[in-house]
C-alpha cells in the first residue's frame, strides 16, 4: 500500500519571504508559518499553544510570494513533510523538516503596508489540475443501529 505525506495548514507568516534566485532561472522561497491552537485548560483558563513550521516554496510560487507576501499575512497551505540530513562543521549529524509548498491561498485582507494584492484570492498550486473541485463526494449518511 502506498503512503500518504500531505500537510494542511492555516497560520499566519512570521517574516517576509527570503527569496534566493539560483543559476538556471530557479527561485526558492522560505516562509515561516505559525499557527496556533487554544483550548481550556482543567481550571478553565485559556491556553495558547504556537507551533512554527518552516515553508519551502519553488519558482513560480515563490516568486509570487516574493511579490505578495509580508509578515502577518494569514494562509492557507497545502503541502509534504520533507526531512533534510548533513553534517555540520563540527561533524554532528543533523537533520531539518519542512514543509514543501504544493499550493496556498491567500486569506484575509490586504496587509497594512503591503504591496498591492491580487484582487481576488487565488490559489497558487504546482499542478493547477489539483485545484479542480473533486468528482468523488461523501456517501449519503445512513441512520444505522451503531453500537456507540
Amino acid at each position: 500500500m502506498a503512503g500518504v505525506n500531505k500537510v494542511i495548514l492555516v497560520g499566519n507568516l512570521g517574516a517576509d519571504p527570503e527569496v534566493k534566485h539560483l543559476e538556471g532561472d530557479k527561485v526558492v522561497a522560505n516562509l515561516r508559518l505559525a499557527t496556533t491552537e487554544a483550548y481550556k485548560d482543567k481550571s478553565g483558563n485559556r491556553v495558547e499553544n504556537t507551533e512554527w513550521h518552516d515553508l519551502e516554496l519553488w519558482d513560480g510560487q515563490a516568486r509570487i510570494a516574493e511579490q505578495y507576501l509580508k509578515k502577518g499575512m494569514q494562509l492557507f497551505v497545502e503541502g509534504k513533510i520533507k526531512s533534510d540530513t548533513w553534517q555540520d562543521d563540527q561533524g554532528q549529524n543533523r537533520k531539518r523538516t519542512k514543509i514543501r509548498v504544493l499550493g496556498f491561498t491567500m486569506l484575509g485582507g490586504k496587509p497594512d503596508g503591503g504591496g498591492s494584492a491580487p484582487a481576488s484570492t487565488p490559489n497558487y498550486s504546482n499542478n493547477m489540475a489539483s485545484n479542480q473541485p473533486s468528482s468523488v463526494s461523501e456517501p449519503p449518511m445512513e441512520d444505522d443501529d451503531l453500537p456507540f
